[in-house]
Protein backbone atom coordinates (compact mmCIF):
# COMPACT_ATOMS: atom_id res chain seq x y z
CA UNK A 1 0.00 0.00 0.00
CA UNK A 2 1.27 3.30 -0.97
CA UNK A 3 0.23 7.06 -1.10
CA UNK A 4 1.66 9.89 -2.99
CA UNK A 5 2.27 13.01 -1.64
CA UNK A 6 2.62 16.47 -3.10
CA UNK A 7 4.43 18.71 -0.83
CA UNK A 8 4.57 22.02 -2.28
CA UNK A 9 7.69 23.98 -1.60
CA UNK A 10 8.33 27.95 -1.93
CA UNK A 11 7.13 29.46 -5.46
CA UNK A 12 9.34 28.87 -8.34
CA UNK A 13 10.85 25.61 -6.49
CA UNK A 14 10.50 22.55 -8.19
CA UNK A 15 7.57 20.15 -6.98
CA UNK A 16 8.66 17.03 -4.80
CA UNK A 17 6.86 14.09 -3.92
CA UNK A 18 7.12 12.05 -1.30
CA UNK A 19 5.61 8.31 -0.65
CA UNK A 20 4.43 6.85 2.32
CA UNK A 21 5.07 3.08 2.22
CA UNK A 22 3.92 0.04 4.65
CA UNK A 23 6.72 -1.85 5.63
CA UNK A 24 4.81 -4.97 7.10
CA UNK A 25 3.55 -6.61 9.16
CA UNK A 26 3.27 -9.53 6.51
CA UNK A 27 6.42 -8.48 4.51
CA UNK A 28 8.61 -11.64 4.88
CA UNK A 29 12.15 -8.48 5.34
CA UNK A 30 10.64 -7.46 8.24
CA UNK A 31 10.82 -11.03 10.03
CA UNK A 32 8.00 -10.86 12.23
CA UNK A 33 4.60 -9.24 12.61
CA UNK A 34 6.33 -5.65 12.81
CA UNK A 35 4.26 -2.87 10.99
CA UNK A 36 6.30 0.81 10.08
CA UNK A 37 4.75 3.28 8.12
CA UNK A 38 7.57 5.26 6.12
CA UNK A 39 7.68 8.03 4.38
CA UNK A 40 9.75 8.15 1.46
CA UNK A 41 11.86 9.82 -0.48
CA UNK A 42 12.60 7.66 -3.53
CA UNK A 43 14.32 4.79 -1.84
CA UNK A 44 15.41 7.25 1.39
CA UNK A 45 13.59 7.35 4.39
CA UNK A 46 12.82 10.60 5.67
CA UNK A 47 10.94 9.38 8.84
CA UNK A 48 8.98 6.38 10.11
CA UNK A 49 6.35 5.62 12.79
CA UNK A 50 6.73 2.30 14.19
CA UNK A 51 3.85 -0.23 15.61
CA UNK A 52 3.53 -2.63 18.04
CA UNK A 53 0.34 -5.13 19.03
CA UNK A 54 -0.04 -7.19 15.77
CA UNK A 55 1.38 -10.54 18.00
CA UNK A 56 -0.56 -9.07 21.60
CA UNK A 57 -1.28 -12.00 23.83
CA UNK A 58 -1.65 -10.38 27.67
CA UNK A 59 1.14 -13.02 28.83
CA UNK A 60 1.47 -10.68 32.34
CA UNK A 61 -2.39 -10.81 32.80
CA UNK A 62 -2.64 -14.11 32.01
CA UNK A 63 0.27 -14.85 34.77
CA UNK A 64 -2.01 -13.48 37.36
CA UNK A 65 -4.14 -16.36 37.23
CA UNK A 66 -1.85 -18.89 36.98
CA UNK A 67 0.22 -21.04 39.30
CA UNK A 68 4.50 -20.63 38.99
CA UNK A 69 5.05 -23.82 36.83
CA UNK A 70 2.24 -22.76 34.25
CA UNK A 71 4.01 -19.63 33.68
CA UNK A 72 7.04 -21.25 32.91
CA UNK A 73 5.67 -21.62 29.34
CA UNK A 74 4.71 -18.86 29.08
CA UNK A 75 8.14 -17.01 29.28
CA UNK A 76 9.67 -19.34 26.40
CA UNK A 77 7.11 -17.68 24.31
CA UNK A 78 8.98 -13.88 24.43
CA UNK A 79 11.99 -14.56 22.77
CA UNK A 80 11.41 -17.82 21.35
CA UNK A 81 14.97 -18.15 19.67
CA UNK A 82 16.58 -18.75 22.81
CA UNK A 83 14.11 -20.06 25.36
CA UNK A 84 15.67 -21.54 28.09
CA UNK A 85 17.05 -18.54 28.92
CA UNK A 86 13.85 -17.06 29.74
CA UNK A 87 12.97 -19.91 31.38
CA UNK A 88 15.52 -20.53 33.75
CA UNK A 89 15.47 -16.57 34.44
CA UNK A 90 11.54 -17.52 35.48
CA UNK A 91 12.74 -20.24 37.85
CA UNK A 92 15.71 -18.16 39.12
CA UNK A 93 13.15 -15.68 39.93
CA UNK A 94 10.90 -17.70 41.65
CA UNK A 95 13.93 -19.24 44.04
CA UNK A 96 14.47 -15.90 44.80
CA UNK A 97 11.02 -15.68 46.34
CA UNK A 98 11.28 -18.46 47.98
CA UNK A 99 14.79 -18.65 49.63
CA UNK A 100 15.78 -21.65 47.67
CA UNK A 101 19.27 -22.33 46.92
CA UNK A 102 20.27 -24.11 44.22
CA UNK A 103 23.81 -26.77 44.43
CA UNK A 104 26.23 -26.17 42.21
CA UNK A 105 26.11 -28.50 39.47
CA UNK A 106 22.43 -27.45 38.63
CA UNK A 107 24.04 -23.80 38.44
CA UNK A 108 26.43 -25.03 35.92
CA UNK A 109 24.07 -27.37 34.24
CA UNK A 110 22.07 -24.17 33.75
CA UNK A 111 25.05 -22.03 32.10
CA UNK A 112 25.36 -25.05 29.61
CA UNK A 113 21.75 -24.46 28.55
CA UNK A 114 21.76 -20.79 28.59
CA UNK A 115 25.10 -20.21 26.78
CA UNK A 116 23.76 -22.92 24.03
CA UNK A 117 20.47 -20.69 23.75
CA UNK A 118 23.08 -17.53 23.15
CA UNK A 119 24.64 -19.11 20.21
CA UNK A 120 21.26 -20.52 19.17
CA UNK A 121 20.36 -16.82 19.35
CA UNK A 122 23.33 -15.02 18.04
CA UNK A 123 23.55 -17.02 15.41
CA UNK A 124 20.73 -16.50 13.90
CA UNK A 125 20.70 -13.08 13.85
CA UNK A 126 24.28 -12.80 12.36
CA UNK A 127 23.57 -15.41 9.79
CA UNK A 128 20.25 -13.19 8.97
CA UNK A 129 21.97 -9.77 8.34
CA UNK A 130 24.10 -11.73 5.76
CA UNK A 131 21.34 -12.71 4.32
CA UNK A 132 19.94 -9.20 4.34
CA UNK A 133 23.25 -8.22 2.90
CA UNK A 134 22.85 -10.67 -0.09
CA UNK A 135 25.27 -13.81 0.97
CA UNK A 136 23.04 -16.51 1.68
CA UNK A 137 25.95 -19.10 2.29
CA UNK A 138 26.79 -17.99 5.93
CA UNK A 139 23.10 -18.73 6.87
CA UNK A 140 23.61 -22.56 5.44
CA UNK A 141 26.95 -22.98 7.28
CA UNK A 142 25.38 -22.13 10.78
CA UNK A 143 21.65 -23.39 10.86
CA UNK A 144 23.19 -26.85 10.94
CA UNK A 145 24.55 -26.77 14.70
CA UNK A 146 21.52 -24.50 15.68
CA UNK A 147 19.85 -27.64 14.55
CA UNK A 148 22.21 -29.45 16.57
CA UNK A 149 21.47 -27.54 19.77
CA UNK A 150 17.77 -28.02 19.12
CA UNK A 151 18.65 -31.99 19.37
CA UNK A 152 20.26 -31.06 22.82
CA UNK A 153 17.20 -29.26 24.53
CA UNK A 154 15.38 -32.19 22.72
CA UNK A 155 16.74 -34.76 24.63
CA UNK A 156 16.64 -32.91 27.76
CA UNK A 157 13.24 -32.10 27.91
CA UNK A 158 11.46 -33.24 24.74
CA UNK A 159 11.00 -29.83 23.02
CA UNK A 160 12.95 -27.72 20.87
CA UNK A 161 12.08 -24.90 20.51
CA UNK A 162 9.76 -23.65 23.18
CA UNK A 163 11.51 -25.66 25.70
CA UNK A 164 9.41 -25.58 29.02
CA UNK A 165 13.24 -26.73 30.47
CA UNK A 166 13.66 -27.25 33.66
CA UNK A 167 11.87 -27.13 37.11
CA UNK A 168 12.16 -24.36 40.11
CA UNK A 169 14.86 -26.02 42.24
CA UNK A 170 16.47 -27.50 39.03
CA UNK A 171 15.94 -29.86 36.62
CA UNK A 172 13.33 -32.50 35.61
CA UNK A 173 15.84 -35.17 34.75
CA UNK A 174 19.41 -35.57 34.74
CA UNK A 175 21.12 -34.95 31.36
CA UNK A 176 21.51 -38.11 29.56
CA UNK A 177 24.45 -40.04 27.70
CA UNK A 178 22.65 -38.95 24.77
CA UNK A 179 22.73 -35.21 25.76
CA UNK A 180 26.65 -35.43 26.94
CA UNK A 181 27.42 -36.66 23.33
CA UNK A 182 25.95 -34.08 21.17
CA UNK A 183 27.13 -31.32 23.57
CA UNK A 184 30.56 -32.16 23.10
CA UNK A 185 30.31 -33.08 18.97
CA UNK A 186 29.02 -29.42 19.14
CA UNK A 187 31.61 -28.30 21.40
CA UNK A 188 34.13 -29.97 19.08
CA UNK A 189 32.42 -28.74 15.35
CA UNK A 190 31.01 -25.55 16.04
CA UNK A 191 34.72 -23.63 16.35
CA UNK A 192 35.61 -24.99 12.98
CA UNK A 193 31.73 -23.16 11.15
CA UNK A 194 31.66 -20.19 13.23
CA UNK A 195 35.85 -19.54 11.76
CA UNK A 196 34.50 -19.97 8.41
CA UNK A 197 31.40 -17.93 9.00
CA UNK A 198 33.85 -15.15 10.20
CA UNK A 199 36.35 -15.99 7.12
CA UNK A 200 32.59 -15.18 4.59
CA UNK A 201 32.03 -11.56 6.27
CA UNK A 202 34.29 -9.87 8.85
CA UNK A 203 36.50 -8.46 6.25
CA UNK A 204 34.41 -9.17 2.99
CA UNK A 205 34.44 -5.66 1.36
CA UNK A 206 30.48 -5.69 0.15
CA UNK A 207 29.52 -6.56 3.67
CA UNK A 208 31.71 -4.36 5.03
CA UNK A 209 30.83 -1.31 2.67
CA UNK A 210 26.39 -1.93 3.56
CA UNK A 211 27.51 -2.48 7.43
CA UNK A 212 30.06 0.23 8.72
CA UNK A 213 27.96 3.48 9.31
CA UNK A 214 24.43 1.64 9.12
CA UNK A 215 22.00 2.44 11.86
CA UNK A 216 24.88 3.84 14.22
CA UNK A 217 23.58 4.89 17.81
CA UNK A 218 25.98 6.54 20.39
CA UNK A 219 26.66 5.55 24.03
CA UNK A 220 24.56 7.95 25.36
CA UNK A 221 21.38 7.63 23.12
CA UNK A 222 21.23 3.91 23.50
CA UNK A 223 21.30 4.49 27.45
CA UNK A 224 18.92 7.00 27.45
CA UNK A 225 16.41 4.42 25.17
CA UNK A 226 17.45 1.57 28.03
CA UNK A 227 19.20 -0.08 25.52
CA UNK A 228 20.90 -3.44 27.29
CA UNK A 229 22.85 -7.03 25.73
CA UNK A 230 24.61 -6.92 22.61
CA UNK A 231 23.02 -3.50 20.70
CA UNK A 232 24.27 -1.49 24.02
CA UNK A 233 27.91 -3.14 24.19
CA UNK A 234 28.56 -2.65 20.06
CA UNK A 235 27.46 1.26 21.54
CA UNK A 236 30.44 1.44 23.97
CA UNK A 237 29.03 0.75 27.32
CA UNK A 238 30.59 -1.88 28.74
CA UNK A 239 27.94 -3.54 30.63
CA UNK A 240 26.64 -7.62 31.17
CA UNK A 241 24.58 -9.02 33.83
CA UNK A 242 26.34 -12.09 34.12
CA UNK A 243 29.39 -9.55 35.34
CA UNK A 244 27.46 -6.95 37.33
CA UNK A 245 24.83 -9.10 39.03
CA UNK A 246 26.00 -12.59 38.62
CA UNK A 247 23.34 -15.64 38.84
CA UNK A 248 23.93 -19.27 38.80
CA UNK A 249 27.40 -19.67 39.71
CA UNK A 250 28.54 -17.46 36.99
CA UNK A 251 31.16 -15.50 39.24
CA UNK A 252 32.96 -19.01 38.54
CA UNK A 253 33.77 -18.40 35.06
CA UNK A 254 36.64 -16.59 32.66
CA UNK A 255 35.19 -15.02 29.96
CA UNK A 256 35.95 -11.55 28.03
CA UNK A 257 32.53 -9.34 27.60
CA UNK A 258 33.33 -7.55 24.16
CA UNK A 259 32.91 -3.49 23.42
CA UNK A 260 32.53 -2.24 20.11
CA UNK A 261 33.22 1.96 19.28
CA UNK A 262 30.38 3.13 17.02
CA UNK A 263 27.15 0.98 17.23
CA UNK A 264 26.45 0.53 13.97
CA UNK A 265 25.10 -2.71 12.52
CA UNK A 266 28.91 -4.23 11.65
CA UNK A 267 29.73 -3.94 15.66
CA UNK A 268 26.66 -5.21 16.50
CA UNK A 269 27.95 -8.07 14.09
CA UNK A 270 30.63 -8.39 15.48
CA UNK A 271 29.73 -8.30 19.29
CA UNK A 272 28.18 -10.97 18.52
CA UNK A 273 30.65 -13.32 16.99
CA UNK A 274 32.71 -12.79 19.85
CA UNK A 275 30.37 -13.90 22.12
CA UNK A 276 29.71 -17.18 20.17
CA UNK A 277 33.18 -17.61 21.09
CA UNK A 278 32.91 -16.51 24.50
CA UNK A 279 30.12 -18.68 25.07
CA UNK A 280 31.70 -21.88 23.98
CA UNK A 281 34.83 -21.20 26.48
CA UNK A 282 32.31 -20.85 29.09
CA UNK A 283 30.46 -24.19 28.23
CA UNK A 284 33.79 -26.16 28.00
CA UNK A 285 34.47 -24.63 31.56
CA UNK A 286 31.21 -25.48 32.95
CA UNK A 287 31.53 -28.90 31.67
CA UNK A 288 34.96 -29.40 33.25
CA UNK A 289 33.56 -28.27 36.89
CA UNK A 290 30.59 -30.63 36.64
CA UNK A 291 33.11 -33.78 35.37
CA UNK A 292 35.11 -32.36 38.53
CA UNK A 293 32.08 -32.93 41.26
CA UNK A 294 32.67 -36.29 42.63
CA UNK A 295 30.24 -37.92 44.79
CA UNK A 296 27.27 -37.84 46.32
CA UNK A 297 26.51 -34.94 44.25
CA UNK A 298 27.76 -35.90 40.54
CA UNK A 299 24.28 -37.00 39.95
CA UNK A 300 22.47 -34.34 41.77
CA UNK A 301 20.37 -32.09 39.62
CA UNK A 302 18.10 -30.42 41.37
CA UNK A 303 17.42 -28.97 45.20
CA UNK A 304 15.79 -30.47 47.94
CA UNK A 305 12.68 -28.39 47.82
CA UNK A 306 9.54 -31.17 47.62
CA UNK A 307 7.03 -28.10 48.50
CA UNK A 308 8.05 -26.88 44.72
CA UNK A 309 9.81 -29.25 42.89
CA UNK A 310 7.68 -31.87 41.22
CA UNK A 311 8.65 -35.19 42.23
CA UNK A 312 9.59 -37.89 39.50
CA UNK A 313 6.74 -39.31 37.52
CA UNK A 314 7.25 -43.06 39.04
CA UNK A 315 7.47 -41.59 42.68
CA UNK A 316 3.79 -40.03 41.90
CA UNK A 317 2.40 -43.75 40.63
CA UNK A 318 3.56 -45.57 43.98
CA UNK A 319 4.36 -43.11 47.00
CA UNK A 320 1.09 -41.81 48.42
CA UNK A 321 3.50 -38.61 49.81
CA UNK A 322 4.98 -37.64 46.56
CA UNK A 323 1.19 -38.01 44.89
CA UNK A 324 0.17 -35.61 47.40
CA UNK A 325 2.88 -32.77 46.68
CA UNK A 326 2.27 -33.31 42.79
CA UNK A 327 -1.41 -32.08 43.13
CA UNK A 328 -0.64 -29.58 45.97
CA UNK A 329 2.02 -28.50 42.97
CA UNK A 330 0.49 -28.42 40.17
CA UNK A 331 -3.13 -27.29 41.45
CA UNK A 332 -1.45 -23.97 42.84
CA UNK A 333 -1.85 -25.10 46.06
CA UNK A 334 0.77 -24.05 47.85
CA UNK A 335 0.63 -20.31 48.88
CA UNK A 336 4.13 -18.65 48.75
CA UNK A 337 5.81 -15.81 50.85
CA UNK A 338 4.60 -12.40 50.68
CA UNK A 339 7.71 -10.24 49.05
CA UNK A 340 8.44 -7.50 45.84
CA UNK A 341 11.18 -8.04 43.43
CA UNK A 342 13.29 -7.26 40.49
CA UNK A 343 15.28 -10.43 38.89
CA UNK A 344 17.07 -9.80 35.87
CA UNK A 345 19.13 -12.16 33.47
CA UNK A 346 21.31 -11.68 30.43
CA UNK A 347 19.46 -12.89 27.48
CA UNK A 348 20.89 -13.22 24.52
CA UNK A 349 18.78 -9.89 23.37
CA UNK A 350 19.87 -8.21 26.79
CA UNK A 351 18.69 -7.86 30.23
CA UNK A 352 15.19 -9.74 30.65
CA UNK A 353 14.16 -8.90 33.82
CA UNK A 354 10.94 -9.94 35.94
CA UNK A 355 9.44 -7.69 38.26
CA UNK A 356 6.82 -9.94 40.61
CA UNK A 357 5.19 -8.69 43.43
CA UNK A 358 3.54 -11.93 45.36
CA UNK A 359 0.59 -10.86 48.14
CA UNK A 360 1.45 -14.27 49.74
CA UNK A 361 -1.79 -16.41 47.41
CA UNK A 362 -1.19 -19.10 45.16
CA UNK A 363 -0.50 -16.99 41.72
CA UNK A 364 1.62 -13.70 41.25
CA UNK A 365 -0.20 -10.57 42.55
CA UNK A 366 1.56 -8.69 39.64
CA UNK A 367 3.76 -10.04 37.10
CA UNK A 368 6.00 -7.80 34.85
CA UNK A 369 8.33 -9.11 31.66
CA UNK A 370 11.26 -6.44 30.98
CA UNK A 371 11.84 -7.33 27.85
CA UNK A 372 14.57 -5.79 25.83
CA UNK A 373 13.59 -5.98 22.08
CA UNK A 374 10.33 -4.12 23.14
CA UNK A 375 12.62 -1.07 24.11
CA UNK A 376 14.63 -1.31 20.74
CA UNK A 377 12.05 -1.04 18.78
CA UNK A 378 11.16 2.51 20.23
CA UNK A 379 14.49 3.26 18.95
CA UNK A 380 14.31 2.10 15.38
CA UNK A 381 12.91 5.19 13.77
CA UNK A 382 16.18 7.09 14.59
CA UNK A 383 18.20 4.47 13.86
CA UNK A 384 16.96 4.52 10.09
CA UNK A 385 15.87 7.93 9.61
CA UNK A 386 17.47 9.09 6.55
CA UNK A 387 19.27 5.86 4.91
CA UNK A 388 18.04 3.65 1.88
CA UNK A 389 15.42 1.48 2.49
CA UNK A 390 17.21 -1.51 1.81
CA UNK A 391 19.47 -0.22 5.12
CA UNK A 392 16.30 -0.25 7.43
CA UNK A 393 15.64 -3.85 6.70
CA UNK A 394 19.77 -4.85 7.76
CA UNK A 395 19.10 -2.58 10.67
CA UNK A 396 16.40 -4.36 11.90
CA UNK A 397 17.96 -7.70 11.61
CA UNK A 398 20.76 -6.38 13.68
CA UNK A 399 18.69 -5.33 16.71
CA UNK A 400 17.89 -9.03 16.39
CA UNK A 401 14.00 -7.51 16.91
CA UNK A 402 11.79 -10.78 18.11
CA UNK A 403 8.21 -10.01 17.64
CA UNK A 404 7.33 -12.34 21.03
CA UNK A 405 9.09 -9.77 23.01
CA UNK A 406 7.22 -6.49 21.69
CA UNK A 407 3.80 -6.97 23.10
CA UNK A 408 3.51 -9.12 26.26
Amino acid sequence: MSDVQNILLPEGSIEKKTITLNVGPTHPATHGVFQNIMEMDGERVMSAESTVGYIHRAFEKLAERRPLYQITPITDRLNYCSSPINNIGWHLTCEKLLGIQTPKRVDYLRVILMELARIADHLICNSIVGVDTGAFSGFVYLMEYRELIYEIYEEICGSRLTTNIGRIGGFERNFTPVAWQKLKKFIAEYPKALKEFENLFTRNRIFMDRTIGCGPISAERALNYGFTGPNLRAAGVDYDVRVHSPYSSYEDFDFIVPVGTTGDTYDRYLVRNVEMWQSLSIIEQAVQKIENIKGADAEVYHANVPEYYLPAKQDVYSSMEALIWHFKIIMGEIEMPKGELYHSVEGANGELGYYFISDGGRTPYRLHFRRPCFIYYQAYEELIKGSMLSDAIVVMSSLNLIAGELDA
